[in-house]
């Protein structure tokens, strides 16, 4: 079986039942409902954030992933959710759009996955407006040096059979080298192994 039909066939499906189990459904609903405005949704995947937006507080969506294959369940999510929508097929290290454009930068379990991830943050960061804000929800690097240690050593093989996910990526470190600004962060370990459960959640704000 060769990595691109596994890529194509197999890992949707994968990807979309792991996001979509409930304690990670439970971290979109504490993040998503946050987003207000004109809304960029970097990694929008199989769409499994659609049903957490308010549709009081969202103007329009633009859905970025480079994954084609995983559009049809997104458009599938879009219709049921009644929202307007933009789906473009681009990763997020160039991101087609103007400065200043978006009032919400939404990425949920996004940053494992992009292959350069300082990038894909400073192009975020460019197009945020001033006043705008990234919400964020991503599973990471694990402070317990015992964890973070079996992280490394599972990396090699995970990556290979979840779409290039980093384990250990160092979620804030990350958004501040990129311009960002932490105020609100929560962290902590979800139920389930270790190694791919630490998780940061909040807000940042560009500076």
């Amino acid at each position: 079986m060769s990595e691109n039909w596994y890529d194509r066939h197999i890992l949707p499906t994968v990807l979309d039942l792991a996001c979509g189990m409930p304690m990670i459904s439970r971290m979109r609903q504490r993040v998503v409902p946050l987003a207000v405005g004109r809304v960029l949704e970097v990694g929008m995947g199989t769409g499994l954030n659609m049903r957490h937006y308010d549709k009081q507080r969202v103007t329009h969506i633009t859905g970025l992933d480079p994954a084609l294959q995983m559009h049809p369940l997104a458009l599938e999510r879009i219709a049921k959710a009644g929202l307007t929508v933009d789906l473009v097929g681009l990763s997020a290290e160039k991101i087609p759009m103007p400065d200043a454009s978006f009032d919400t930068v939404l990425i949920t379990y996004t940053l494992c996955t992009i292959p350069d991830a300082h990038s894909a943050l400073l192009e975020m960061h460019r197009v945020l407006k001033p006043a705008g804000k990234l919400l964020f929800c991503e599973h990471g690097h694990a402070p317990d040096a015992s964890v973070a240690r079996w992280q490394d050593r599972l990396q090699p093989l995970w990556g290979k059979v979840a779409g290039g996910c980093h384990l250990g990526r160092d979620i804030p470190a990350l958004l501040r080298r990129a311009g960002f600004n932490v105020p609100s962060l929560e962290a902590g370990y979800l139920p389930g192994p270790k190694p791919f459960t630490f998780h940061y959640w909040g807000e940042a704000l560009p500076v």
